[in-house]
């Protein structure tokens, strides 16, 4: 009877566990009041013409990486100022640390001057990103911008 018991804590547990994984994907967080400067490779990446880059710090090995970038780059193609950049960190993991990146795919939103807007860690929903971005963008209600 023990044992039963031990399978039903480990079943609930993990319930729970993926749950509050599933409520965490791809939610919008503000941006980190940081002082420090941004890495190169990023710094590089910043679209100095553009509203907003959208950097997408991501590894070779993830498969939810490619669907972070199925989302958003066909949404930065359609929005007006809005850039996307795929930053690969696999090989490169102090850049990952310099962001406080913990996860990937994260995408942060930046400014052409480097200042940090927002973050998700996981797949971004495309409308969610695009309204948390709308005072930053040039016509983000327009029709051309909506996802369909």
């Amino acid at each position: 009877m023990t044992g039963l018991w031990v399978v039903a804590g480990v079943v609930v547990l993990g319930l729970f566990a993926g749950a509050l994984r599933y409520a965490r994907e791809g939610r919008i967080r503000a941006a980190k009041k940081s002082k420090r400067a941004l890495p190169a490779p990023v710094a590089e990446v910043i679209d100095p013409a553009g509203r907003v880059t959208l950097v997408q710090v991501s590894a070779s090995f993830c498969a939810p990486c490619r669907h972070a970038k199925a989302v958003l780059a066909p949404l930065a193609g359609r929005t007006e100022g809005l850039t996307h950049v795929e930053l690969d960190v696999t090989d490169q993991p102090e850049v990952a640390r310099a962001l406080g990146v913990l996860r990937t795919p994260t995408t942060i939103a930046f400014t052409p001057d480097g200042t940090e807007l927002l973050r998700v860690s996981g797949v971004p929903k495309g409308e969610e990103v695009l309204a948390a971005l709308g005072e930053h963008l040039p016509a983000a209600d327009s029709p051309a911008t909506r996802l369909t």
